[in-house]
């Protein structure tokens, strides 16, 4: 299984920016895919989740509204975007595979990891 996550960068507060996570290696419909993210000095947290089967989504309470998340089959990738981003959003963001989602994302603990990308919210 691999994971290769791509997007991060720097964005004005208000920005957005579009997360990839291209996934490899498994048979993409069995399992679902979430974004996590850790600021510095902070405990990682999870941000959202999509069951690659039926698109059913969750995000964390401080990102909904604001990202949304999405897979292509075709390309076998998963997508992020952050619209309105915010300071607090400034984090390494990772895609993990999970075997489902949950409607409360705190229950999300990441299987197969990529690698992070650095996203960073500053004027």
């Amino acid at each position: 299984v691999q994971l290769q996550a791509s997007g991060g960068g720097l964005v004005q507060p208000g920005g957005s920016l579009r997360l990839s996570c291209a996934a490899s290696g498994f048979t993409f419909e069995r399992y679902a895919i979430a974004w996590f993210r850790q600021a510095p000095g902070k405990e990682r947290e999870a941000v959202s989740c999509i069951d690659l089967a039926d698109s059913t989504t969750s995000y964390a309470e401080s990102v909904k509204g604001r990202f949304t998340i999405s897979r292509d089959k075709t390309k076998n990738t998963v997508y992020l975007q952050m619209n309105s981003l915010k300071p607090e959003d400034t984090a390494v963001y990772y895609c993990a595979t999970e075997l489902r989602c949950y409607s409360d994302v705190v229950h999300l603990s990441g299987g197969y990891w990529g690698q992070g990308t650095q996203v960073t919210v500053s004027s």
